[in-house]
């Protein structure tokens, strides 16, 4: 009998534990059913350039899922739109503790990296760009067919120098990893190899051979962006305009227009052509978080002001804050 009871008790305390266990996975399984449409509405805000919407929406989510690395991830690249590197960073890692074998999120926390680098003191810089080079290789290593994931780092390898792991020896490697996953980005990568090697010649000749791809309007801007560097003026509005006439043909585009009037407001050069490019990138649906919003009205409002269009700029103002209410850029901003 002192064995049956035993046994019995054992069984109980199974039958308690298996019960508690399934109590906890339904729990988890209905936390995270709930967080699952606000981490999807969340990221349309964040294309979108509604940011405040975005964060409020990620808060939600991560209070019913704790341990959402999605979620995480995303509030990560709201707080990069809004150059809140130093919270974005904390978020990135947490999303990387959660799901470590996720390549974007690798992928992110090196770019959150990278910008706190060429934000830091010389010591700490140099501290975080060796972070910044362990996790975009890590993010290649865990998807090596990521184009994006290897074009940032052979622009990290391009840039950076040798004490912390840089050098155009590397980034020709990658060069030839992209080659084959995608060549338009392979050739602007040599272009800026070359660049950095002062081999102008050579960089145009790259940066010309990225637009005969099938999507040439990005690489139109990045052509433009070289001409800007080295102030050759006619090329570089000539290369804008071809640059919003690709846009204009293909699907998913849109940041084209941003780029070319940023390079246009950069330039102090042609108000009318910028505030016209800005406009269509915002009537767009095809906006993105890599052109946040909240960012093309700042940029807008200041081109405005330029023109002589303050209460335009105002606007424009007050609808990047209204976006976003955190945007340094806009809150510092006077017309």
């Amino acid at each position: 009998m002192k064995v049956t009871r035993h046994w019995r008790l054992g069984r109980s305390l199974s039958v308690f534990l298996l019960a508690v266990s399934l109590c906890a996975l339904a729990f988890s399984a209905r936390t995270s059913a709930a967080a699952g449409p606000l981490v999807a509405s969340a990221n349309a805000d964040l294309q979108a350039g509604r940011a405040d919407a975005a964060i409020d929406k990620l808060h939600e989510a991560l209070s019913a899922d704790p341990n959402s690395a999605e979620a995480y991830n995303l509030l990560c690249r709201v707080e990069f739109t809004l150059q809140q590197f130093n919270e974005a960073a904390g978020h990135c890692e947490k999303a990387v503790s959660l799901d470590p074998q996720n390549a974007r999120y690798h992928l992110w926390l090196a770019r959150t990296y990278g910008e706190r680098a060429s934000r830091a003191s010389w010591t700490s810089a140099f501290s975080m760009a060796k972070h910044t080079r362990e996790e975009f290789e890590t993010t290649v290593k865990l998807d090596p067919r990521d184009g994006e994931a290897l074009s940032d780092l052979g622009e990290f390898y391009t840039d950076a120098p040798g004490v912390v792991g840089g050098g155009t020896d590397k980034a020709e490697e990658i060069a030839k990893q992209l080659d084959l996953i995608d060549p338009a980005r392979a050739h602007h990568l040599r272009g800026l190899i070359a660049e950095k090697r002062k081999d102008l010649a050579g960089a145009e000749k790259e940066f010309k051979a990225a637009t005969t791809g099938n999507r040439p309007a990005v690489p139109w801007t990045e052509l433009a962006s070289f001409y800007r560097r080295h102030e050759r003026w006619e090329d570089m509005e000539s290369a804008v305009t071809s640059a919003a006439a690709a846009a204009a043909r293909e699907k998913h585009s849109a940041q084209a227009l941003f780029n070319a009037a940023s390079i246009l407001g950069r330039s102090n050069r042609r108000s009318d052509l910028a505030i016209k490019l800005y406009e269509s990138y915002l009537a767009s649906p095809d906006k993105s978080e890599e052109a946040p919003a909240f960012d093309a009205l700042t940029r807008l409002a200041k081109v405005r002001k330029q023109a002589g269009d303050t209460p335009g700029a105002q606007r424009d103002r007050a609808a990047a804050l209204a976006l976003a209410h955190d945007y340094k850029p806009a809150q510092e901003a006077r017309f």
